[in-house]
């Protein structure tokens, strides 16, 4: 039975989705805040975490690169729960890490969807078939969960880190924005191609030695994106 953590300063909206949650075969635990979770994940480390964006002290996004900045909390799921519907506060909480994004009010059902595609994610992401991607200067240690571009380190985001590991997986092949959201968000995510756009836009800030004449991370114009092979060059 997956554990899952509620952090959400509203004790209606805690009670609410942990009743849904343990409806649908879920086990729960609850937290008024960011630091009673943070102390709460280092008793027991969860499956996920749903995380509330706006709460007292430490908020959510705080929370949420704590989370992800510690090697040993990295890979847990974390799912932004926010009443911000703007585009550009998702892209706040997905550079920040969150694997997904949901905006309140929110229909159970939806919400048991989402934990159980990142949940899916999760699992696949643990037994990767190789340890070590490399090409055009980018080496990825899956193991270690570890880039160097150059010999240099580089910080990515779980995502990021996903993607990246999805293109190098299929260089030379162009994958599109669908295949992509299919592959690294999973079949069941709620989002749309922007998402893609949006994580291949930071990941080139991070990875390219001019992300406005992107040599790794090529665009094809009206299909999708494809990791360069170590022959090509240009965008």
């Amino acid at each position: 039975m997956a554990l899952v953590y509620i952090a959400d300063d509203e004790l209606n909206i805690r009670r609410l989705v942990a009743f849904g949650l343990k409806d649908a075969g879920f086990e729960t635990g609850e937290f008024p805040d960011g630091e009673s979770l943070l102390q709460g994940i280092r008793l027991r480390r969860p499956d996920a975490v749903l995380l509330d964006w706006m709460m007292p002290g430490t908020d959510g996004l705080q929370i949420c690169r704590a989370l992800r900045e510690n090697e040993q909390t990295r890979a847990i799921p974390v799912l932004m729960l926010t009443a911000k519907g703007e585009e550009i506060d998702k892209v706040l909480g997905l550079e920040m890490g969150a694997d997904d994004y949901i905006t309140k009010p929110f229909g159970m059902k939806e919400l048991c969807a989402r934990v159980r595609a990142v949940l899916r994610r999760a699992a696949r992401q643990e037994a990767p078939a190789e340890q070590q991607l490399s090409g055009c200067g980018i080496r990825v240690d899956i193991t270690r969960h570890t880039v160097h571009k150059n010999g240099e380190a580089v910080e990515l985001t779980a995502k990021e880190f996903d993607l990246l590991c999805t293109l190098m997986r299929h260089a030379g092949k162009v994958l599109t924005r669908d295949a992509l959201l299919d592959k690294v968000w999973g079949i069941e995510y709620f989002g749309d191609t922007r998402t893609v756009d949006v994580h291949v836009r930071y990941l080139r800030q991070k990875i390219e030695d001019d992300p406005d004449d992107p040599a790794r991370i090529l665009t094809v114009r009206g299909v999708g994106y494809k990791f360069c092979a170590q022959e090509e060059t240009g965008t």
